[in-house]
């Protein structure tokens, strides 16, 4: 009986260097990935292993187990970061990933956020893996919760591409003591189809009539259409006239328009006119004609256009064209919003990154290059819009430091130093008790 609890007691100190051993290794693997982004500090989880006794008055060794004891759901320390698609977690929550560049790899999960633009502009980690988000139809997120219907998140393929002029806003002040036939010229830029611009020159023209003035319009490389001849009329054409109150505000009852066409068209606070960059000087329709609308501001109030003593002050021109434009940015919001940024000024919607959540992530599997795969104990992947239905915020211009504290780490391994020590100890106490039973029984 002696010889069997001997065996035993070497056996439960085998497992015990197993364990130990174990323990080494996760502390090894910890360390060595102290500075690694969204890392997340592994534990050697102990547990006793017991095996049946004869009788109440005999124990039989059972030695220890050992199991892995993730902390995935655990906070990393936020640092600061120079790339505006380094992106960090604040709360919980995963981004989803691909190996492969066309989402035909395996879907993985990380909180390692180091996302660069490949050759393609595809935003792939340090891991190589690519990050995913929402598809995006119009400049608007279709949010899905769909694994598969997510598309890899790229910014490259995006070029500002022109835009016509449309709407021009003005907001200027006329100078109420003006003389009859004082003039004032303010030059626009429009834009037309192909991104070129033009230049649009109002000039007002201080009318005899109390408090009204009249606006003429001549633009370079176009000319204006007279649309229900289809026409070009070149050089400086009439808009029509604006009058005044007596406070300096808009009229909204005096508002006429003259002679470009026929079909010009008013409102009480703006004309709409016809410009055909072309200058092919054909009747017929045109590809190259648009219809701009000239918004003079807000009737009865100051807003806009307006007539007040002091000199000729233009406030603002707004106008929606734009020239084509190269990619000089890219910004995410906190709920994953992916906005290109071009240099004329355009801002365009291109991905929203989703935030993937689990039921127990700590039982998710880890694989190679600090990400992970479900598995039915950590349950499915549940796709949610940052910092919504629990899922934390995303901070761009940041990442997630490793979960690893160094002193902890350091103080782990002299405890598991002095333990696999001990068990060895207790191996070759336990041969020399062994030798000395067999010595015996000769």
């Amino acid at each position: 009986m002696s010889a069997f609890s001997l065996f035993g007691g070497m056996r439960a100190a085998v497992s015990g260097l197993f364990a130990q051993s174990q323990s080494l290794g996760m502390i090894g693997d910890n360390i060595a990935n102290v500075n690694t982004h969204g890392y997340k500090a592994v534990r050697n989880r102990f547990s006793s292993l017991v095996t049946t006794a004869s009788n109440q008055t005999t124990h039989s060794p059972g030695g220890v187990q050992s199991n892995v004891l993730r902390g995935v759901d655990q906070q990393g320390l936020l640092e600061a970061a120079s790339s505006s698609t380094d992106l960090a977690i604040s709360g919980n929550g995963m981004f989803a990933v691909n190996a492969e560049a066309d989402s035909t790899g395996e879907y993985l999960f990380t909180r390692a956020g180091s996302f660069r633009a490949d050759l393609d502009g595809n935003l792939v980690n340090a891991g190589g893996y690519y990050l995913l988000g929402f598809p995006v139809t119009n400049q608007v997120p279709q949010e899905t919760n769909i694994l598969t219907e997510l598309e890899v998140v790229n910014i490259s393929d995006n070029v500002g591409v022109p835009a016509e002029t449309t709407t021009i806003d003005l907001g200027a002040n006329l100078k109420a003591s003006a003389a009859t036939g004082d003039t004032f010229d303010l030059g626009i830029q429009v834009i037309d189809k192909q991104g070129t611009p033009e230049t649009l020159t109002l000039t007002f023209t201080k009318n005899a009539t109390v408090n009204t003035w009249d606006i003429t319009a001549a633009v370079t490389n176009a000319s204006f259409v007279n649309t229900a001849s289809s026409a070009l009329l070149t050089g400086t054409q009439a808009l029509g006239q604006v009058v005044f109150n007596a406070d300096g505000t808009l009229d909204s009852t005096n508002l006429t328009s003259q002679t470009i066409d026929t079909a010009l068209t008013t409102d009480v606070d703006g004309f709409t006119f016809s410009l055909d960059f072309d200058n092919d000087f054909a009747t017929g329709t045109s590809e190259d004609r648009t219809s701009i609308t000239l918004d003079l501001g807000t009737v009865d109030t100051a807003l806009g256009l307006h007539q007040f003593e002091g000199v000729y002050t233009p406030n603002y021109i707004n106008q929606d064209g734009r020239q084509f434009g190269a990619i000089t940015g890219v910004s995410v919001a906190d709920d994953g919003v992916v906005t290109a940024q071009f240099d004329n000024g355009e801002l365009r919607v291109v991905s929203q990154v989703p935030i993937v959540t689990f039921a127990n992530p700590n039982e998710l599997t880890e694989e190679t290059g600090n990400v992970y795969k479900q598995n039915a104990e950590s349950g499915s992947a549940l796709i949610k819009t940052a910092n919504s239905g629990g899922a934390g915020l995303i901070q761009a211009n940041a990442l997630e430091a490793s979960t690893v504290d160094l002193a902890d780490e350091f103080t782990r391994m002299i405890m598991t130093q002095r333990a696999f020590s001990a068990n060895t100890r207790m191996i070759t106490t336990g041969d020399e008790m062994l030798e000395e039973l067999v010595r015996s029984v000769r």
